[in-house]
This record gives C-alpha cells, structure tokens and sequence, in this order.
C-alpha cells in the first residue's frame, strides 16, 4: 500500500513538472491516429499504409523526448494516460454514435466513430507494448553512447533508432493481432498472411521514421531548452534522480 501511494505521489509530481504542450501533443496525437487509421491511404498486394502514419511519428517524438529528459519510467507513465484517455473518447464516441438522430444521415459518421472492439483492442495493446519498448532502447542506448560527447549526434541516434523499433513493433503487433487473430474470427475468414503484416509493419516504420527524421532537430532543441530552465526539478527532487541520461 505504501508503495502505490508513492508511485501515486510521483506521477502526481510528473504530471506537474512536464509542460503541458508535450502532453497535450502527446494526448491528441494518440487520439489522432486512431482516427485516421480508418482511412486506408496505399494498398497492394503486399503493403498497406494508413492515415494514422500521419500523426503516429509525433507519439513517438514526444516519447523520445520525455525519455531524454525525465527518463524512461516517466515516458511510459504519461504513455499509459494517453491511452487511458484514448479509450474514454472512444468510449465517449460509442455512446454519441449510438443516439440516433433525425437532423440528417450520420451513417458514416456513425461508423467511423463507433470503430471495431478488437481494433481498439489490437491498437491499445500495440502502443502500450511498443511504447515501453521505444523507451527502453532509447534509454538503454543513451546508457551505451554517454561517453560520446557530440549530445546531438546521441540524441538523434537515440531517437532514430527507438522510433524505428519501436514503429515497426507497434505496426507489426498491431498486424498479427487484427489480421492474423481477430479477423479470420470476425471477418468471414479474411487474413493477412506473416509476409504482410511483417512488410506493412516495415513500410509504415520506415515512412513514419521519415517524419520524425524531418522534426527531431526541433526535439533536440526542446530538451535542451528545458535542460536551461531546468524543467522538472521538483520531480527529480522526489525520485532523487539529480542526472539525465
């Protein structure tokens, strides 16, 4: 008990030392992508990308960059809220799509809206599941290059490195559960075969990976500002945590 009580204590502090703008980012990204992954942007016989790939890559960054600065225990702390708030506007979106309305025809909207259980299902469980991967490398990486003094060059390798991983992982469990698992169950027996999901899952990391390559120097410049305002000290004073990695 008392030890749920200080974990409870500490994310209160998190949640008042990270600047409300990465988390909100944060938040609204997670909800965005879910959204747009109804609409299917390429499709062939052995790839496929979503709208969610729009959006996904800032997820990512902003894990990266809460994991350079307040470490990876924090970034999966503020994952789990994001997904948490997630599922409520999902929630939230079932019940509005549920009422019916006269004012005109919101068959579409509907739709879209109410989403697929075990979609939502596959996709919470493949963000949650890449994200700590994301941040564990990202960590464990910045552990192995902190004799390099070129804070830069580390953070990129960090952040590139991580995202892709952590990208392919998120598209590859998301695959496996949805078109491997859940369909053939609740789809009359439509599947992907392991080929598909593996190359879906690569093409989308490497696309994804391709935004986060163009906005990462700004990332860079984000921590490095909160390292000079000194962003974060009364959670560092809590967890005892004085160094960044």
């Amino acid at each position: 008990m008392e030890y749920l009580r200080r974990e409870i204590k500490e994310f209160a502090v998190l949640m008042r030392s990270v600047p409300a703008t990465v988390v909100t980012l944060f938040v609204v990204s997670v909800i965005s992508m879910n959204l747009l992954a109804n609409k299917t942007l390429v499709q062939t016989e052995f790839i496929a990308l979503d709208g969610g790939m729009l959006i996904s890559w800032l997820s990512f960054m902003c894990m990266d960059v809460l994991t350079k600065h307040f470490g990876p225990k924090a970034s999966n702390s503020i994952s789990v809220l994001a997904a948490a708030i997630n599922l409520m506007c999902c929630v939230i979106y079932a019940i509005a799509g549920s009422i019916p309305s006269t004012a005109a025809d919101y068959t579409e909207f509907d739709r879209i809206l109410n989403g697929t259980w075990f979609i939502l299902l596959s996709s919470t469980a493949a963000f949650l599941l890449s994200a700590c991967i994301n941040n564990g490398v990202n960590w464990l990486l910045g552990k192995l290059l902190a004799s390099n003094k070129n804070e830069k060059r580390v953070f990129l390798i960090r952040t590139y490195v991580s995202t892709m991983l952590g990208q392919f992982m998120d598209n590859f469990i998301f695959s496996i559960l949805v078109f491997m698992f859940f369909a053939p169950r609740y789809w009359d027996g439509f599947s992907w075969t392991l080929l598909q999901c593996t190359s879906c899952a690569l093409t989308g990391a490497l696309a994804e990976l391709l935004m986060e390559i163009l906005f990462s120097p700004y990332a860079y410049r984000v921590v490095k500002r909160w390292e000079k305002d000194e962003v974060g000290r009364e959670y560092f004073a809590f967890t005892k945590k004085g160094e960044k990695i």
